[in-house]
């Protein structure tokens, strides 16, 4: 009788109200339709090797279709599902990585009915750093009488990391246009140097500082 009175007539009342509260939302839970909805993932990259670069053009995005009840879905979105890949076997050239539902992370109470595509492919290579010059561009229409007579930039030169075979091709990096219209003697403008493969990226800051000279 003690601990019946201790464990299970103690608070009754609030227990009684709890259980009562659980089954009403069981049900309205339970009482909702099945559904179906199809999101678009990107996919999470872990552990990757520290001398390695995913040279594919396209990172893959899948598209994750669940099931559950109406009302969960209904909330969903791509932030609360993730598809991980481990690339701590990673090695250079190709390979290509299964995508099973066992491998989607969603919440409680949804599950993974299918996975597009189920397979993906990926290349990799070794990652490298290149000095390459930095060219300018000047544009515009110089003062009458004056002609363009040096053009200079500070830094003269830009790290740039990405893949080894694409850093392979590059010669040097382009700054955005400086307008050099009406430049009499010398002027100098800050600008930003830029890589156009979009695999390659700058190592060191990207503003730089073209300085134009303009002669009769």
């Amino acid at each position: 009788m003690d601990f019946l009175r201790r464990y299970v007539f103690h608070n009754i009342g609030l227990k009684l109200i709890s259980l009562l509260i659980a089954v009403l939302l069981w049900t309205a839970i339970a009482r909702q339709p099945m559904a179906e909805i199809a999101l678009n993932v990107p996919i999470e990259f872990v552990n990757s090797p520290a001398n390695l670069e995913i040279s594919s053009e396209a990172i893959p995005q899948i598209q994750v279709r669940l099931r559950g009840y109406s009302g969960v879905l209904r909330d969903m979105n791509a932030s609360q599902v993730h598809a991980t890949i481990d690339l701590s076997n990673a090695r250079t050239g190709e390979r290509t990585y299964d995508m099973p539902p066992s491998r989607i992370h969603v919440p409680r109470d949804v599950e993974v009915e299918e996975v597009i595509p189920s397979q993906f492919r990926l290349s990799f290579d070794t990652r490298a750093t290149r000095t390459v010059t930095v060219a300018p561009r000047v544009i515009g229409t110089t003062a009458p009488g004056y002609r363009l007579q040096e053009v200079t930039v500070d830094p003269p030169t830009v790290a740039v990391a990405g893949p080894a075979h694409r850093l392979e091709a590059l010669q040097s990096v382009n700054t955005d246009p400086v307008d050099a219209s009406g430049v009499i003697g010398r002027a100098t403008f800050s600008t930003h140097a830029s890589v156009s493969d979009p695999m390659l990226r700058l190592v060191t800051p990207s503003t730089v500082h073209v300085t134009v000279v303009t002669a009769k």
